[in-house]
């Protein structure tokens, strides 16, 4: 343990690093010694929005995002060590991977940015899929501008550079158009023999016959490839004002490749060795499975993307997941202010949580379907929201935040299963992070139950993916790069790390397949829902 002087003095020297990730619902900056630890955070809430039928964030306030994040992460040094921040050793950007930012020969962009959580691409996924014999969702980057050659969007042929949230921003930092390994799997396939997109792949992309005419080869307007621990650039004098409009920040940095928040949830939970494995939740949620070998056949419903480092990772990703439990939350958060009476987040998810302790681990007969949008695994188009129970089911609080619960990791439950059932995909640990797991136990021994296999959590790494992305900064600048990020994360970061540790429950696992039983007997009246209603 560092003490003040200690920090004050590295803080001065730039023996920093910087880990920023523009997360779904949360912009959150986490500032790192050279020897791991935290000094100061900043964070800024935002969300995403439903315009002419494309989810989308203003890029405009993703810099005010940004800035004000830095910003409070700067007043928390001065405030902690009464120094300016000056000089930062490293920094990292991470951000959600996939979507479409493309930009034209004067960089400016041609039209909103498209998020991962729309399901507009489904012929392009469909048909590249197909042509590339390489599942292609309907998220990736790839999907989204082949989906826009289809639709003979007028700007098509004026796309210079297209890249990812987390690439934009580095690039307007540093002026150099990279993307680490992890973030640009989610772009385009990626040979792991050679670390950078597949080149039979993207000679196949550029013959298909509405692309040999256009004026660009996808390889040229995409951004080159790093993993992790390369040097992608130089905090510029520009992107120093970008970060902080004060002009206290010096330019100078050293920028490590920017990599999606998948990689940088591996990294937070010391999951990017073979055999290895996460689950992250939040908005959105996802498993990670690092592979000692390819998959025998296409699954629809697992990505393949890598790790930080390059190694193959199977992905199952799902589009929902906290969302809704957010709103009911917010609901009965309402509901106490109207008794007057005054309850803190934290609290107010601690206690609706506890009393999963009484609910029938069946919950009871309820269902829920917490799809806000579109959900790939289950065909579901467009997203509606449902709650159901029949004049029989038990319906108390218990019983209805267990049926939350379920509904937010029952459509990974669906996806796993091809992993493990038809794969047999093998894995050592499975680790778990995300702020459902914030209440103790509760969350953590749903999702094992659900998944019928043991998951871990690590009482480290509290900051999460922007923690990750400082980890990665840090490897970038102040390590060997004889070490490889595996070895580095076991002997440097997680040494003396403490977890937990809970065991599927018999009981807990029937009523959850009794859960998922009923939940995938309705998804046909859940996607009917989804497709009587239009959006505003």
């Amino acid at each position: 343990m560092l003490t003040v002087e200690n920090i004050r003095e590295k803080i001065v020297n730039g023996e920093t690093a910087l880990g920023i990730e523009l997360g779904s619902t949360r912009i959150k900056g986490v500032l790192l010694t050279s020897e791991i630890e935290t000094i100061a955070v900043g964070s800024y809430g935002w969300e995403n929005k439903l315009e002419n039928g494309v989810w989308t964030y203003d890029l405009a306030e993703a810099w005010k995002g940004v800035q004000t994040c830095f910003a409070n992460l700067a007043q928390e040094v001065k405030t902690k060590y009464d120094v300016e921040l000056k000089r930062i050793g490293s920094i990292g950007i991470s951000a959600m991977m996939h979507g479409y930012l493309a930009f034209d020969a004067k960089d400016e962009l041609l039209v909103p940015f498209r998020t991962w959580r729309n399901n507009i691409t489904g012929e392009a996924a469909d048909y590249l899929t197909k042509a590339l014999e390489f599942n292609i969702p309907q998220r990736w980057s790839v999907a989204h501008i082949y989906q826009a050659v289809l639709n003979k969007e007028p700007h098509v042929p004026e796309i210079k550079f297209f890249t990812t949230l987390a690439g934009y921003i580095h690039w307007q930092l540093c002026g150099e158009k990279v993307l680490g390994i992890g973030d640009a799997s989610g772009m385009f396939p990626i040979d792991e023999n050679i670390a950078s997109y597949d080149k039979d792949m993207l000679k196949k992309f550029d013959e298909l016959e509405n692309i040999r005419n256009l004026p660009w080869k996808l390889e040229n307007i995409l951004p080159a490839v790093l993993p992790a621990g390369k040097v992608a650039g130089i905090l510029t004098e520009a992107g120093a004002r970008l970060l902080d409009p004060t002009g206290v920040l010096e330019a100078g940095a050293t920028m490590a490749p920017p990599e999606g928040d998948a990689g940088t949830g591996m990294v937070g939970t010391n999951s990017v060795r073979k055999r290895t494995g996460n689950i992250s939740v939040g908005t959105s949620a996802f498993s990670m499975n690092v592979l000692e070998e390819p998959l025998k056949a296409v699954h629809r419903d697992i990505d393949i993307v890598t790790t930080p480092d390059g190694a193959p990772v199977a992905m199952v990703h799902v589009n929902n997941c906290s969302s809704d439990i957010n709103a009911w939350a917010g609901l009965f958060g309402e509901f106490a202010k109207a008794l007057g009476v005054e309850v803190a987040p934290d609290t107010l998810y601690s206690v609706l949580f506890n009393q999963v302790k009484e609910a029938a681990a069946d919950a009871g007969g309820l269902v829920n379907y917490s799809f806000l949008s579109g959900e790939n695994i289950t065909d579901t188009q467009a997203g509606r929201p449902m709650f159901v129970r029949t004049p029989h089911s038990k319906m108390n609080l218990g019983n209805f935040m267990l049926a939350q619960l379920y509904s937010a990791f029952a459509t990974l439950k669906i996806g796993m299963d091809v992993l493990i059932n038809e794969e047999h995909v093998k894995t050592d640990v499975m680790l778990a992070q995300g702020g459902l797991f914030k209440t103790p136990v509760i969350g953590q021994q749903v999702l094992a139950n659900a998944l019928e296999i043991p998951i871990t959590i690590m009482d480290s790494a509290g900051e999460g993916g922007p923690w990750g992305m400082a980890v990665l900064a840090v490897y970038t600048k102040f390590c060997d790069d004889t070490v490889a990020l595996a070895d580095f994360l076991d002997e440097k970061v997680f040494k003396d790390a403490s977890a937990t540790t809970l065991a599927p429950q018999p009981e807990g696992v029937e009523g959850c397949r009794s859960f998922i039983k009923r939940f995938q007997a309705g998804i046909e009246v859940e996607n009917a829902a989804g497709k009587a209603f239009v959006d505003e």
